[in-house]
Parts: structure tokens; C-alpha cells; sequence
């Protein structure tokens, strides 16, 4: 865990702020969601799952769901939200289940975390023939000028960099498929700290330099606010989906015997992790309805 002097690894460092996270960072809109994985229930493992912000989507949408996360505190978090649901805690690039075991790999918001080579490869290899990779990425719409400003003290985004070009590029699925859908996020005094704070130019910083990045940010909500009514922050779900081609196997060297011949296994058994009871739908809070104009045009001023 993180210290005043020693922030978490690079990755590592959510779990410091899960809380934050939970109540600061946006969701994704439920037509991204059902993008992503289609109309039919499938057998999804969801990695990077943080504190569940997509995961709610995909149970409420019927699928059985996995998630994981390489932070235990990140899934102490998921676990309020989703009690019933089976989690792990699990790094991309080493995934504990058989081969071809599902039908949709998805991930929100964490791929940039990965080793894309190998945990290319293992989702290659966890998914069923024909299963697809699918990857959201939610992007604040900078090209309005005051979100940019914002940007230059939270940290910007790029829109149209997201996983699309490791996909591609990867011997193991085949064209990656895109879309984009916009959507607000209504933010106050309060929450617009939690948004801050949650976010990796910022969650990275010792505690002196969060508190001082929060004071920043504070400043100008100040500035550009709308006091009590808050403001609305808009986002950009970018949505990548690839079926896998190449589906590696996973390589299990014979034990050396110098008697009689072992009787262990070699199939691939999954991992006594990743068996769990069948998941339960919930209810989601109500999504933020986006300003009449959905063009956006509105937003392109600088509000005092």
C-alpha cells in the first residue's frame, strides 16, 4: 500500500483510491456495453474489472460473469457493489483458467496497464473458437476548451489511441471492429475531487502531491462551476472488439521420472479460483440523461 514517500506501482496505484474511484470516475453507457458483447448470454471473463463500473453492466445484461483484478483492494470494492459475483484476483498476463474457456475476454479502462504481448496471447488462449476481445476505453471529450483546461491539470486524453492498433497488429485475432458513444457525467465540488483523485497523473503523486493536485483542480471548478448545480463533463466510450483467429495452448513440460511412468494429469483443469456460484442480475442507478443537443456544440464555450 501506498505511503506518503512510496506510491503504488504503476498499475497498482487504484487501490490506494478505490473509494475515490468508485464515486468519482464515470460509468459506460449501456448501449456501449451491449456493442461490445451482443444480444445472446455469454460466458465472460472480465479483466482490470476495478470496482465494477462496467461488471454491473454485464450482469444486468445477463452474462455470466468472472471479473478480476490484479488489486485486492480494488475487488474489496467490487464486492460491495456485486456481492454474489465471482472474483479473482488475477494480472492479464497470466490468466488461471483452461484453454478455451470463454466466450467474451472484455476489459474497461485498464488496458494500458497491460504487457500487451503476453496477455495478447492468454486471452487468445482463455477464449472459445470463434470468442471475441473486446475493449472499452472512456476519453474525455478535450477538443471543448474547458475540459481541455481541466486536462492540463488532471492529465489529458487522446482520443483514437486506444488497444485498436495492438489488436491489429497482434498474430492472434483477426480486424478490430469500432465505435464510439458519448454520454455526461454530471460532476459537483465534491465529486469533481474523487474524479481527481482516482485518475493515474494524480493517484501516482505521494499524498502531499495529491492534496495539492486536489486543491488545483478545486480552484478551478471554482472558476468554471456551477456551484450547486455542478457541471456536465463529457465523455467519449471508445469500443474495440476482435474475434480471436490464433488460439495458442498452453505448454505443460512431462515431470522426469526415473520409475515408473506418472500418472499426473496434462490437461489444462481451470483453476480452483476462477469456480464460483452462478451470478445475479442487479439494479443500476439511473444514467445521467446527456443535454437535449447531443452535438455537443453547446458544450464548446468556456462556462462562468
Amino acid at each position: 500500500m501506498a505511503t506518503d514517500s512510496t506510491p503504488d506501482a504503476p498499475g497498482l496505484c487504484f487501490g490506494s483510491v478505490a473509494e475515490a474511484y468508485d464515486r468519482g470516475r464515470p460509468g459506460y453507457p449501456r448501449e456501449a456495453v451491449a456493442w461490445l458483447t451482443g444480444a445472446e448470454p455469454l460466458a465472460v471473463l472480465e479483466l482490470g474489472a476495478g470496482t465494477g463500473k462496467l461488471t454491473e453492466h454485464l450482469v444486468a445484461l445477463g452474462h455470466d460473469v468472472h471479473a478480476t483484478d490484479p488489486d485486492p483492494r480494488m475487488l474489496d470494492r467490487l464486492g460491495t457493489r456485486l456481492p454474489e459475483l465471482r472474483v479473482s484476483q488475477t494480472a492479464a498476463e497470466e490468466i488461471p483458467a483452461a484453454d478455451a474457456t470463454y466466450d467474451l475476454v472484455v476489459v474497461a479502462d485498464a488496458d494500458m496497464w497491460f504487457d500487451a504481448d503476453k496477455a495478447l496471447s492468454e486471452i487468445a488462449r482463455v477464449l472459445k473458437r470463434g470468442g471475441t476481445f473486446a475493449v472499452v476505453r472512456n476519453v474525455r471529450d478535450e477538443r471543448i476548451p474547458w475540459v481541455r483546461r481541466l486536462g492540463n491539470l488532471i492529465g489529458h486524453h487522446a482520443i483514437g489511441q486506444g488497444i485498436g492498433d495492438a489488436i491489429d497488429s497482434s498474430p492472434y485475432f483477426g480486424p478490430a471492429d469500432e465505435a464510439t458513444f458519448k454520454q455526461w457525467q454530471v460532476i459537483d465540488r465534491a465529486s469533481v475531487q474523487d474524479l481527481a483523485r482516482s485518475l493515474p497523473d494524480v493517484a501516482g503523486l505521494d499524498r502531499t502531491g495529491q492534496e495539492s493536485k486536489v486543491r488545483e483542480v478545486l480552484a478551478f471548478y471554482d472558476d468554471f462551476g456551477r456551484g450547486m448545480d455542478g457541471m456536465q463533463l463529457p465523455w467519449v466510450a471508445e469500443c474495440f472488439r476482435a474475434v480471436v483467429g490464433i488460439q495458442p495452448k498452453t505448454i505443460r513440460q512431462e515431470p522426469v521420472t526415473t520409475g515408473t511412468p506418472s500418472t499426473e494429469s496434462a490437461a489444462g483443469d481451470p483453476d480452483p479460483r476462477l469456480v464460483g456460484e452462478d451470478t445475479v442480475p442487479v439494479a443500476l442507478a439511473p444514467a445521467v440523461e446527456p443535454p437535449a443537443d447531443d452535438d455537443s456544440g453547446m458544450l464548446l464555450i468556456d462556462f462562468r
